[in-house]
């Protein structure tokens, strides 16, 4: 999770940042004194959460969040002021939530745990999967995952992009063989897939990866550190990252954009 702080009072950025990390010390921290270079730095790098001292000299809080919003608009804003008439103006954009100083490590962690924009952890994912380009999967130390059937692959690729929906044995095979008849030759052919998929990812300890129930499975999107998913949600690293090549093995893969692009 990494989290930016501005307040150009040095003695009130100290406490913010200090509050900051003991609400949430495993949390990449950096503190500014001047509103340009955290825009600068969001902009670069990305930001889940941004603590935005509101009356502060040349560009104010609420006028910093709008550049930060034009960024990345789920990105969570967190109002950090003494001045509680600002309240009414910085609610209207939307803020994840306001803190009245003196900011202290309680009120940081209330803020943190009633985000507008909750924050999925990535440190936690099972598998990384790489969509952009050629689909491919890893274990999160880099170590590729093998899969017993090119079209297990597959199956697997066409549940990703579904990003947790619920796909029935029929809908996989309309995809795989989509000029073929669905009769019951072909759905068992489906099932040794669907089985060779699981048993491969079983193998590496990510048989989580897939929710089953009767006669349809879908992607635990929860446990998957995915570039396509983080385009969605705006990060700027997967955003530079997309060349328009999306999938590029696969024929029915389409590049969906949400309607906020």
């Amino acid at each position: 999770m990494r989290m930016l702080c501005v307040d150009d009072e040095p003695l009130m950025l100290k406490m913010l940042e200090m509050a900051i990390k003991e609400a949430k010390p495993d949390a990449d921290v950096t503190a500014y004194r001047y509103q340009d270079e955290l825009l600068e730095d969001a902009r670069k790098n990305g930001c889940d959460i941004a603590f935005l001292d509101i009356h502060m000299r040349g560009m104010n809080g609420v006028e910093l969040a709008k550049e930060l919003k034009a960024v990345n608009p789920k990105m969570n804003i967190i109002f950090v002021t003494g001045f509680s008439e600002y309240a009414g103006e910085a609610m209207n954009l939307h803020a994840s939530g306001y803190i009245m100083k003196p900011v202290t490590k309680e009120k940081v962690q209330a803020e943190l745990a009633d985000l507008r924009f909750p924050i999925v952890p990535k440190s936690n994912a099972l598998l990384r999967v790489q969509c952009f380009g050629n689909f491919d999967v890893f274990l999160p130390n880099g170590e590729h995952v093998r899969f017993e059937r090119s079209r297990s692959k597959e199956i697997f690729a066409y549940l990703v992009h579904r990003q947790g929906s619920s796909c029935s044995t029929k809908e996989i095979a309309a995809v795989l063989f989509e000029d073929e008849p669905y009769d019951t030759r072909q759905q068992n052919y489906v099932q040794q897939l669907i089985h060779a998929m699981i048993k491969s990812l079983k193998a590496v300890g990510a048989e989580e990866a897939i929710a089953r129930s009767y006669n349809a499975l879908a992607v635990n999107t929860k446990v998957l550190d995915c570039d396509y998913y983080r385009f969605k949600e705006l990060d700027p690293g997967a955003v530079n990252s997309f060349q328009n090549e999306y999938m590029i093995q696969y024929y029915w893969a389409d590049f969906l954009y949400d309607e906020d692009f």
